[in-house]
């Protein structure tokens, strides 16, 4: 029994490990790197778009007042988490296909106070 907790903490430390390179990509990113970024990128905005909620909820609140903050941001996370999950999942099925990143910023916690956008995927040159 106590392999068992052994082996789950192993797993959850590598992912930890695996999902905390949060950067841009270089120019001269090789196949496996993008592969890499794009499955690690998938699997951690499904698992952590729940974060957009609270995110939103403080931004609404810091340009405007409590109330609305709370009500308007609460929506606006729920929006932005639906946006963030299904880029999660795009970005799970596609990861061999090398594109640049849809969602800004790649990861909810990366710049927690900018707003989530989304952008083109196949264009020639990333816009961040």
């Amino acid at each position: 029994m106590k392999y068992k907790t052994h082996g789950l903490a192993c797993i959850m430390l590598i992912g930890c490990f695996t999902a905390l390179p949060a950067r841009a990509e270089p120019a001269d990113a090789s196949y496996g790197e993008i592969f890499g970024r794009k499955l690690l990128s998938g699997l951690a905005n499904i698992t952590t778009g729940v974060a957009e909620i609270p995110k939103n909820i403080i931004i609404v609140n810091n340009q405007s007042n409590f109330a609305y903050g709370f009500v308007g941001g609460t929506f606006k996370g729920l929006l932005h988490m639906a946006g963030r999950m299904g880029v999660g999942v795009i970005d799970l099925v596609s990861s061999p296909i090398p594109t640049y990143p849809i969602v800004y910023p790649n990861y909810v916690w990366d710049d927690f106070y900018a707003e989530t956008t989304y952008g083109p995927a196949m264009v020639g040159e990333p816009t961040r």
